[in-house]
């Protein structure tokens, strides 16, 4: 990620087909006092009129656990079916905050490790590295996720001493590929992960950014308590507000004998580490949340149908430009929503290219050896349309066609 914005600060003339930022069109400044407002009159209700209350919650240290707990239930309950106790919600700064609390919490000693579908979202590498869990690759396939592969793994990482603790998946429109999981992927992912005892660690920051065909969250289908569902408000609610969550139910053993739940234990660690999340952050999600009836699928109906709309034309714009034969060695994969999707060129694709786009032709992307966690070039770049307009779109699919057949043109 540093790379990547070290390159677009050295070019800032280049298109950047490479940044999964949401749509800015719609951002409104404006609407933050009034969010602050609609959840302090919330609270005041809440709080029987103890307006001292109401500004101590909102500006003095705060739960570490979070103030906006119920309404993200509640949102979890209109928008994805979850039934989720709000104890067991632990408010995040971001997302991130929240898979590296997973993972410190789950990293007890040096034999336990990581599952993760390769290629996968760089920060899952990144807080595994910070806590000291090595990361064991599952292949992707065509279901989004080899399941014969990941039996395959789980045991021989059992026989060589290692005790897989979790598999980290993003099961709607994956980040870099753009995949989703079937309703049969997903129901047989959890059977394996209740007969092989791991937990599935389940990110989802771009469920709602579909066609309307929407598959159940892993969340909504697990029966057997096996998921920690990791949530943000980065791409559906506003991502300078760094608010995210952990949905972490699961009953876990503490020293001395017991039991305590996981997300108590994500609290502990966070005490010691962010201490907690900024309440006044908060207090405008949790009032984007009130006043749209905790559905982030309402609030949510323009960005929706721009990221459709750019999806769609991203697409088009790929068929015209490389399509019908004419671009020997060069295809792409069709998501279904998300930000993302992957396109196969005839060369390797690595740093030093991707420095090259950017200085020759004026187009960003994104090398996706870097979703591999290694520095090895591979034949396939991943795209993002998330945060561009129409024209930004056609003006970096021509440059980004001279790139590449100059490219294939060269070997």
């Amino acid at each position: 990620m540093n790379f990547l914005n070290e390159v677009a600060h050295r070019y800032p003339d280049a298109i950047s087909l490479a940044a999964g930022r949401p749509y800015e069109g719609f951002f409104d400044l404006d609407a933050v006092p009034r969010y602050l407002d609609v959840f302090r009159r919330h609270l005041t209700s809440e709080l029987g009129g103890d307006e001292a209350a109401v500004t101590r919650t909102i500006l003095q240290y705060g739960r570490t656990k979070g103030i906006i707990h119920h309404l993200i239930a509640e949102h979890l309950r209109v928008d994805e079916g979850i039934t989720a106790d709000p104890e067991s919600i632990v408010v995040t700064v971001g997302c991130q905050e929240a898979l590296y609390l997973t993972l410190r919490a789950l990293r007890r000693t040096e034999n336990d490790v990581l599952l993760a579908v390769a290629p996968t979202y760089v920060g899952a590498y990144g807080a595994a590295q910070l806590v000291d869990m090595p990361v064991l690759p599952v292949r992707e396939s065509g279901e989004g996720i080899d399941l014969d592969d990941l039996v395959a793994v789980v045991e021989r990482a059992r026989a060589a001493g290692q005790n897989p603790r979790a598999l980290y998946v993003i099961p709607d429109f994956a980040n870099p590929s753009g995949a989703s999981l079937s309703r049969r992927t997903r129901l047989e992912l959890l059977r394996i992960a209740q007969e092989h005892d791991f937990l599935v660690l389940e990110d989802n920051p771009y469920g709602l950014f579909g066609d309307g065909s929407a598959l159940p969250t892993l969340k909504s289908l697990d029966r057997g308590g096996r998921v920690v569902y990791l949530g943000s408000f980065a791409k559906t609610g506003i991502p300078g507000a760094r608010v995210g969550f952990a949905v972490a139910g699961q009953r876990v053993a503490v020293a001395g004998g017991g039991t305590e739940s996981l997300a108590d234990q994500l609290a502990k660690v966070k005490s010691m580490l962010t201490v907690n999340t900024s309440p006044i952050a908060q207090a405008v999600i949790g009032g984007k949340l009130l006043e749209n009836g905790c559905s982030l699928r309402t609030a949510n109906e323009r960005e929706i149908r721009t990221y459709q709309d750019n999806l769609r034309r991203m697409l088009k714009g790929l068929s015209e430009r490389f399509g019908g034969g004419e671009a020997p060695g060069v295809s792409w994969n069709v998501p279904a929503g998300g930000f993302f999707l992957v396109v196969t060129v005839p060369f390797p694709a690595g740093d030093d290219l991707l420095e090259l786009s950017a200085r020759r032709h004026r187009v960003l992307w994104t090398p996706m050896h870097h979703f591999y966690a290694d520095s090895r070039p591979r034949d396939q770049i991943r795209l993002s349309f998330s945060h561009l307009r129409a024209p930004e779109i056609e003006a970096g699919l021509d440059r980004l066609a001279d790139f590449v057949r100059e490219q294939s043109t060269a070997r």
